[in-house]
């Protein structure tokens, strides 16, 4: 029987070597970027993905994230990211990872086969909400649970993964394939296939994002700025879309209460901080056209 992609061994695998731990480096280096070429073919796929995500986003519902192991901290990290970047609320977020969220440094292997309490925390799941399940193989038990109780609710389903006409893609709405080369490391798809999943989140949540309405100019003037990093680039996307110096920034940011879609309107306008709050519900939230408006 044919073992699927990420379960077969490398062809420079052998040449892995203890004394030569330079070449490796190139090696696992230049399969890192192989991984990385492979979400290119995914493209369509994603930019599909994000559109889905955000008309549930818009429509009130809820993105679940779906994963075990190696797969589960990376989508763990896209969900985690998405308050602090784009500001998305968090009941509008649910991460599901078999074994729940590791709080050392162990994860349990044994977790990603019991679906027990997934079954549960998906029970409310609606036709409103989209699952974005994540598995290398595509054929994870915990994951698959989670798509069967998808496609049983109504829910959208995005499907990753990185083995062809495995069950997660034949099974879901928008199946995202990132076709990764076998591991240096046999098996070990925390890396290759890891990198590549990092990757295709990282650009559905951004194009969800953008079409949100959250991206101007490819900035994030959707952030949430609560730390003095952050409270600084709001001031600087500020400066730079109003036009106006920092100073005028600032006090735009202090009668929006630190919103910078609102701050921008109030910098560039000159309209009050309830005016810009109006002129962008009216304009669905997108700054280009709230900008327009006179």
């Amino acid at each position: 029987m044919t073992l699927p992609s990420t379960e077969q061994l490398h062809r420079d695998a052998t040449s892995l070597s203890r004394e030569d731990l330079t070449g490796s480096a190139l090696l696992l280096a230049e399969g890192q970027i192989a991984a990385a070429a492979a979400v290119r073919s995914a493209t369509q796929a994603i930019a599909l993905g994000a559109a889905a995500m955000a008309r549930t986003l818009r429509s009130g519902g809820m993105l679940h994230y779906v994963a075990a192991g190696s797969s589960g901290l990376m989508a763990a990290a896209d969900a985690q990211e998405l308050g602090g970047t784009f500001s998305i609320t968090p009941d509008q977020l649910r991460i599901h990872m078999a074994g729940g969220l590791p709080t050392g440094v162990e994860m349990s292997g044994d977790s990603e086969d019991a679906d027990g309490d997934l079954r549960e925390a998906l029970n409310s799941l609606s036709a409103r909400d989209t699952v974005i399940a994540v598995s290398a193989s595509g054929s994870t038990p915990y994951t698959m649970t989670a798509a069967s109780i998808a496609r049983a609710k109504g829910a959208t389903l995005i499907g990753i993964a990185n083995n062809a006409n495995s069950p997660l893609l034949t099974q879901t709405n928008i199946p995202i394939l990132l076709a990764t080369p076998p591991e240096l490391i046999s098996g070990s798809t925390r890396m290759g296939a890891g990198t590549a999943q990092k990757i295709a989140l990282n650009m559905l949540s951004s194009l969800m994002a953008l079409d949100l309405g959250h991206v101007h100019g490819g900035m994030m003037v959707n952030l949430r700025a609560d730390n003095d990093k952050l409270r600084a680039r709001a001031a600087g996307i500020v400066t730079r879309i109003a036009e106006v110096d920092t100073d005028a920034a600032k006090r735009a940011l202090e009668a929006t209460r630190g919103d910078v879609k609102p701050a921008v309107l109030v910098a560039a306008k000159g309209v009050s901080a309830s005016e810009a709050t109006e002129r962008l519900r009216t304009s669905d939230g997108i700054l280009t056209a709230a900008l327009a408006i006179e």
